[in-house]
């Protein structure tokens, strides 16, 4: 009769629960590190997502929620957001405004609780 011999494998477990606690501990810090990140407007922090239209980058749209907290606040919230956008794609700030912040109050587009910009980047 041949005897072999087993090796048992080692426990992983610690080492898998040390690279989990280690990814959650990162996952935390990138989180903490974008709150800190964020701007406020009239005191309010808004939500403000930008994107390109129709297949063109610098034309893009603004939406910036709530504006019922402080219409003056989602204007300069979502001025700022399109100045990141155009800077991130052209490397320049310049807009020529569609539908811009400074328009007068009714004359704004805003559908339920966002405001909505239109804008285009003017590359450098």
């Amino acid at each position: 009769m041949i005897q072999t011999k087993t090796r048992a494998l080692p426990d992983m477990r610690p080492t898998l629960l040390t690279g989990a606690l280690l990814i959650a501990a990162l996952l935390l810090s990138a989180c903490q590190e974008r709150r800190s990140e964020r701007v406020a407007f009239d005191g309010v922090f808004f939500r403000a997502t930008s994107g390109k239209v129709d297949k063109e980058r610098e034309q893009f749209e603004i939406g910036v929620s709530p504006v019922s907290a402080s219409l003056e606040g989602a204007r300069e919230a979502g001025r700022y957001e399109a100045v990141r956008y155009c800077i991130k794609q052209f490397g320049s700030s310049d807009i020529v405004w569609i539908e811009g912040p400074d328009a007068e109050d009714g004359r704004l587009r805003i559908s339920g609780d966002k405001l909505l910009l239109r804008g285009t980047c003017t590359p450098a």
